[in-house]
């Protein structure tokens, strides 16, 4: 027994010397993704370590752990990244270490609710996961540009090791340099990756973090990590900065710990292991997840036609019939008022003020509403019913018409048997292009909306319901 916990040790130490000899032999500055979970964790740790057994004056160049928020993060998890990065910032401070910490997110154009309930983006599946480029990789490979076009060059550090999965192994074979211990990126330029632990089996990173360093050198407890783990069934949702990663990482939402609000498989795993250990306040937040993978594919709620007016179709012989488009503006009221009345019903016990969607957010989808035709400018009142209260609005993103105008269109429309709803449209499309000189696209975003209009009301060739 104390035999195997020198060697383990002893492991651990060449896994650190190795890391010195890495971030000695040049001034590029690494960047840690870090998610919050098991491997991460064991690179972040290792990294620290390193950090403080060299000289001051070795400590030459920065640190960047950066950790993504998709801004629908499981609460827990995303409370105990918040902790530890604090934590982290703090000691590294005390130390005198060269670590920064940072949290990135989707801009608000690329939130998930921005695309969901202001866009009408149907919830992701396995086919059509549009979250994870907008929310995970868009917004760390935005701060990986940001640190090549100051340093030049940067290296990612990662806990991803082969064990994982045959994909994962030949993924990390594949973009190794061969004589280097770094790999090329898949995509982004003058960025490479340094995988310290790829060689590690799951029992080296749980033997490091319970054993070899149960108490992290920033002053937490693993056995709180490990404690997720077991409470929640589950694993990491990994911090993913390249796209190839994304193919082989699988989706989080059953058997890894990430967005509480995953469609991608039937059940979220961990949202369920964390209620059944006893955090039943994320019950509200389970019942909204699973009524949102119940109306994905409900036809009464979704366009007949895709955003840019093209139409597709399902099926073959008796059973073709035309493909889903977006969530209708009425599908998206009713999903934005039940996730509402599930965030007024939850009651984060670790943070108060804790909300399901935000201010921000809120105001983006509001103007995509009046965009798409909500000239009643529905939202506000929406808020209203459910929280009694008015937020201050932005009044440049009020609707074009008042309510009486919009009562004298609604008449002429229906004098002329002319569908009120496209003449929205149409007239929004007109109110886009005030003030440009050359309105190039005008002519198309038109006939777009009108396609859009034939297939709604049906006459389009071999259409079925």
């Amino acid at each position: 027994m104390l035999k195997d916990l020198l060697q383990s040790k002893s492991k651990y130490q060449t896994k650190i010397d190795e890391l010195k000899e890495v971030y000695l032999s040049d001034d590029r500055p690494w960047v840690i993704g870090y998610s919050g979970g098991k491997d991460s964790t064991v690179v972040v740790q290792l990294v620290f370590e390193m950090l403080q057994q060299l000289e001051l004056e070795q400590r030459k160049k920065q640190v960047y752990i950066i950790s993504s928020d998709t801004m629908v993060e499981t609460p827990l998890i995303i409370s105990s990244i918040n902790h530890t990065l604090y934590s982290i910032q703090t000691k590294g401070i005390e130390l005198k270490l060269p670590i920064e910490t940072h949290k990135v997110k989707p801009e608000v154009q690329n939130t998930f609710w921005s695309l969901l309930i202001g866009k009408g983006y149907p919830s992701p599946r396995q086919k059509f996961r549009w979250c994870t480029d907008r929310m995970k990789i868009d917004p760390a490979n935005r701060f990986i540009l940001d640190k090549v076009s100051k340093f030049g060059e940067v290296i990612m550090v990662l806990g991803v090791r082969e064990e994982e999965s045959a994909t994962r192994a030949q993924s990390i074979k594949q973009h190794t340099i061969e004589g280097s211990k770094l790999m090329k990126h898949s995509s982004l330029k003058n960025a490479f990756v340094y995988a310290p632990i790829r060689e590690f089996a799951l029992d080296d990173v749980w033997n490091y973090l319970l054993v070899n360093q149960a108490k992290t050198p920033w002053g937490t407890d693993n056995y709180e990590l490990y404690a997720l783990y077991q409470n929640s069934s589950a694993g990491e949702c990994p911090l993913i900065v390249d796209k190839e990663i994304k193919e082989t990482a699988g989706s989080c939402g059953n058997s890894r710990f990430g967005c509480w609000v995953c469609t991608v498989v039937k059940e979220d795993k961990a949202l369920v292991g964390f209620i059944d250990s006893g955090e039943s306040w994320m019950t509200p937040l389970l019942e909204f997840r699973n009524w949102l993978a119940s109306i994905r594919d409900d036809r009464n709620l979704r366009e007949k036609s895709r955003m840019n007016g093209s139409i597709y179709y399902v099926g073959e012989g008796d059973d073709r019939r035309l493909g889903l488009g977006p969530y209708t503006l009425e599908a998206r009221q009713l999903i934005l008022k039940k996730l509402l009345e599930t965030e007024k019903q939850v009651e984060n016990p670790y943070e108060p003020d804790y909300k399901l969607i935000q201010i921000d957010e809120l105001k983006q989808i509001r103007k995509l509403w009046i965009e798409s035709g909500d000239w009643e400018d529905s939202l506000p009142q929406i808020y209203f019913d459910v929280y009694g209260e008015m937020l201050d609005w932005d009044q440049e993103e009020r609707a074009p018409f008042d309510s009486s105008q919009i009562t004298d269109l609604e008449l002429i429309c229906q004098e002329n048997d002319v569908d009120f709803q496209l003449i929205k449209k149409l007239i929004n499309i007109e109110k886009n292009y005030v003030g440009y000189k050359i309105r190039r696209g005008l002519i198309e975003e038109f006939q777009k909306v009108l396609n859009q209009d034939i297939v709604h009301h049906g006459k389009v060739e071999g259409y079925k319901e």
